[in-house]
């Protein structure tokens, strides 16, 4: 049989053995394609995720820019944009507002407001007192404060899962094979398209404006800073004011993208963006933006391509790995002592 065969239609003969070659070849092009379009998605899916991690991890990489410290709160502070955000959308449901564009920005607004106002009340109650203590003291008060406001929410909501039900729908279909379809949806092209707008308009901020001046001076020597005329106190709660606005919006999108959030969300998506600040340079603006997008990409294809249940282990593993052999992040510069 096979190639020694007499040569029927189908037989083993040279015509029966390239009809064999074409048609496995052109199995083998449709599993390529099937490949590239499953990495494509999971890409999308990737960026998506990160550019959520991104805006979170900003957060952190501001409060250690200028106080020197990691605000292990942030997490929480995201959580609660996400539950303030989910409870405008209940409200604008009830009162009949039902124009998805109003309510989206309704809710963004609201969101930002009252999460600006909770890293606010943050600073004041948890860190400003203990301006003048050891890192030690403030870093004990931030795994405190993170821990307050996890019960405060579990207390307030309750420990069950909130749904969400689907505010926008639909998308586009990029390729489709064999039943496939490379989905970009209108949310994530959302999500991607505000991250990458905030993300330059705060590069703005510090780059061009008085506050970011001011952010800077009081990163590089705040007794300095002082002595100039910069108000220290008001520029460290507006960066954390400003902080916490960015994790809002990011709790605005998990609870859109998901649709279901808990009051244990901020507490892996927090080390996760804290893992993001580190992985790009801890101080780094861009540098956190380009960790979340990188730690967002590696949990994706790890689920996609290995076991969704050690996806959390890969990403910290890149944590190790960054403080063994680059301890000051892609981006970030090593730290001047000062004298």
């Amino acid at each position: 049989m096979g190639w020694r065969g007499g040569g029927g239609a189908c037989g083993g003969g040279p015509a029966g053995g390239g009809m064999r070659l074409r048609r496995v070849g052109s199995r083998n092009k449709r599993v390529d394609q099937r490949n590239l379009e499953y990495f494509l998605q999971q890409l999308i899916n990737g960026l998506t995720l990160g550019g959520i991690y991104g805006l979170i991890a900003i957060g952190y990489t501001m409060v250690y820019g200028i106080i020197g410290m990691i605000n292990f709160a942030h997490g929480e502070i995201y959580m609660i944009g996400a539950f303030i955000a989910l409870i405008a959308f209940l409200v604008l449901g009830l009162v009949g507002v039902t124009w998805v564009p109003l309510a989206l920005l309704i809710v963004l607004v609201v969101a930002m407001v009252l999460t600006a106002f909770y890293g606010w009340v943050l600073e004041r109650v948890a860190y400003r007192p203990l301006r003048g203590a050891p890192r030690l003291s403030a870093l004990i008060s931030a795994i405190g404060m993170s821990i307050f406001l996890q019960n405060y929410v579990q207390l307030a909501q309750g420990a069950r899962v909130k749904p969400l039900a689907p505010v926008i729908p639909g998308g586009f279909s990029l390729l489709e094979v064999d039943g496939f379809i490379v989905q970009l949806s209108y949310l994530q092209v959302i999500i991607i398209v505000l991250t990458t707008a905030l993300m330059a308009g705060f590069s703005l901020i510090i780059n061009r404006t008085s506050l970011g001046r001011a952010q800077r001076a009081c990163a590089q020597d705040m007794k300095m800073a002082s002595l100039i005329g910069i108000d220290v106190d008001r520029t460290i709660s507006t960066t954390f004011v400003i902080g916490a606005a960015l994790a809002a919006v990011a709790g605005m999108m998990v609870t859109l993208y998901y649709g279901v959030i808990d009051f244990y969300i901020g507490f892996l998506a927090g080390i996760k963006a804290f893992t993001a600040a580190v992985l790009g340079g801890i101080g780094s603006l861009p540098g956190a933006m380009l960790g979340g997008v990188l730690i967002g990409l590696i949990e994706v294809f790890w689920s996609a391509y290995f076991t969704i249940e050690y996806k959390d282990v890969a990403a910290f593993s890149i944590l190790v790995l960054v403080l063994i052999f680059r301890p000051t992040g892609l981006l970030g510069r090593p730290e001047v002592e000062k004298v």
